[in-house]
């Protein structure tokens, strides 16, 4: 398997660096006598090497103008300081870059922005998002939760450190669009047999650094007087940084942010890539590379809304598409080649519907109200304060899949999500139905999980896709994982090997039991 500091060696040897000056004050011209002597010409040497090395790691310092205009972004989020219209200027489009992350959504702006907050000018990131209104993407049926409450140690590390920096968006950000958390939690609810995992889930999740309580049915009944207990044998509920925010600002701030450190956001969508032979290059542990027959991906062909096609070529490549990163993979080979290529990446589409309703019911939830899961996937939180809540299910199988038809299914509501509402809160007995929209999310077919790290057989090919219900929240600690991999080469923060695409060829899933939806 190909070590990661040949994509380091990618990086400092890219193409374009072919065209930078020397290192001498006065190359182009006379030296001055002073200038001749040995040591005089030594320090300056050093002197202009550890300014380039200064300017790399350290943004340069623009005038208030420069960093409003900069701040902008291609799209259609609006921003603090923006008059009238959309006012951003669209990007020239990039034939080269550094690294091209394909996806536009909470993951691939996440580390688009990540990147460009450490290297600033030192990379060129290229973000390709082929629905810039976000009207398929898994954001748009976000429940925007924040939640402890998982199986695994490295999900629960990535929540508490989504925790920490929601919590200082605004160091983060600057003038960020607000975030409105809501700091009331979650609560788990578990029948008879689910009540041993999630003992011993919350017993791990306290040692990370989470803080939450379990409670019997009949503290359940005293402590949320709406709730009907019958059939629970135990609930969860999550004391400190967990609760809910605004998914669609999530997002707005990471393309934001990205875009006026330098990112190239493009309106458009990856339909094939080119591939370069490299003979230089041969694959460790796969019996079907020859000496000799790497083919590794160079280029991206990206198709632009008039329908013309342009290609990318690039250094490291992000696969972060959300539902649609099992359809890149193949393009990539990834499923379709021999050896390690055979292994596909494992992500369909799940559809979610969701739900707006309203009752005015004197004993329904109030203000304390935790975002409630049932232990059949129905879940609800509140929204505002006129008596509005959210509501729908995580992963039903009888929701169709099919990517092509968002229209909500009339009769779902009344089928499936109100007899589970009412059976758990009776208060939602004579609820209506405000709003209904569906969207979809990725789901890992494999062990419901995200898939983190470099692709063992590319050397230049990073995935981070997966989270299947879970991703908006561990977004933020997915696009830091990423961005340490490409500029350090390893995990600094949270180390996230268990949830590499290695898994998948030796054939050791990594089941999350708490599939928190976000």
């Amino acid at each position: 398997m190909l070590r990661y500091r040949h994509a380091v060696r990618i990086l400092q040897n890219r193409a374009y660096s072919a065209g930078a000056t020397g290192n001498g004050a006065n190359s182009g011209g006379n030296t001055p006598d002073d200038d001749k002597h040995p040591i005089r010409r030594t320090l300056r040497l050093l002197g202009n090497d550890m300014r380039k090395v200064k300017e790399f790691f350290v943004p340069k310092d623009p005038n208030p103008e420069e960093s409003r205009e900069r701040a902008l972004t291609q799209t259609k989020f609006k921003f603090e300081g923006e008059t009238g219209g959309n006012s951003s200027r669209p990007d020239e489009f990039q034939t080269h870059c550094d690294v091209l992350i394909i996806g536009g959504g909470g993951i691939g702006s996440s580390i688009a922005y990540f990147l460009k907050e450490k290297a600033r000018d030192g990379l060129n990131v290229v973000v390709v998002e082929k629905d810039d209104t976000y009207a398929q993407s898994a954001t748009r049926v976000s429940v925007g939760g924040l939640c402890q409450q998982f199986s695994l140690p490295e999900n629960i590390q990535m929540s508490l450190f989504a925790a920490d920096f929601l919590r200082n968006a605004r160091e983060h950000f600057g003038t960020e669009v607000p975030l409105n958390f809501t700091p009331q939690g979650h609560l788990m609810l578990a029948g008879e047999k689910d009540a041993e995992g999630m003992k011993y889930a919350s017993q791990l999740q306290n040692e990370l650094g989470a803080r939450n309580e379990l409670l019997t049915p009949d503290r359940l009944a005293a402590r949320f007087p709406w709730l009907n207990t019958k059939g629970i044998a135990l609930g969860c509920h999550g004391l400190e940084k967990e609760g809910w925010f605004n998914s669609w600002s999530l997002l707005a701030n990471f393309r934001r942010s990205a875009g006026g450190h330098g990112a190239h956001f493009v309106d458009g969508e990856v339909v094939d890539f080119a591939f370069h032979e490299q003979p230089d290059i041969s694959v460790s542990g796969d019996n079907s590379s020859n000496e000799g027959g790497y083919d590794g991906l160079d280029k991206a062909v990206i198709q632009l809304p008039d329908g013309t096609r342009r290609t990318c070529k690039f250094a490291l490549c992000v696969i972060a598409a959300g539902a649609s990163s099992g359809k890149v993979g193949r393009m990539a080979r990834i499923g379709t080649g021999p050896g390690m290529l055979r292994v596909p990446l494992p992500i369909d589409a799940r559809k979610r519907y969701m739900y707006a309703i309203s009752t005015q019911a004197q004993n329904a939830p109030g203000m304390a109200m935790p975002i409630t899961i049932d232990s059949n996937a129905t879940f609800i939180r509140r929204d505002g304060l006129g008596g509005s809540y959210i509501c729908g299910r995580n992963s039903d199988p009888q929701v169709d899949p099919n990517s092509d038809n968002l229209v909500v299914d009339p009769q779902y509501f009344d089928q499936q999500i109100r007899p589970a509402l009412v059976e758990r809160v009776p208060a939602f007995e004579a609820a209506t139905v405000l709003d209904s929209w569906a969207g979809l999310y990725e789901h890992n077919i494999y062990d419901d999980n995200g898939i983190v790290g470099p692709h063992p057989y590319y050397h230049n090919v990073y995935i981070a896709t997966g989270f299947s219900g879970h991703g908006i929240q561990q977004s933020v600690a997915v696009g830091r994982a990423v961005s340490e991999l490409i500029m350090d080469g390893q995990f600094r923060t949270i180390d996230l090997s268990r949830l590499s695409f290695d898994r998948l060829i030796v054939d050791r899933p990594m089941y999350e039991l708490n599939n928190v939806l976000s």
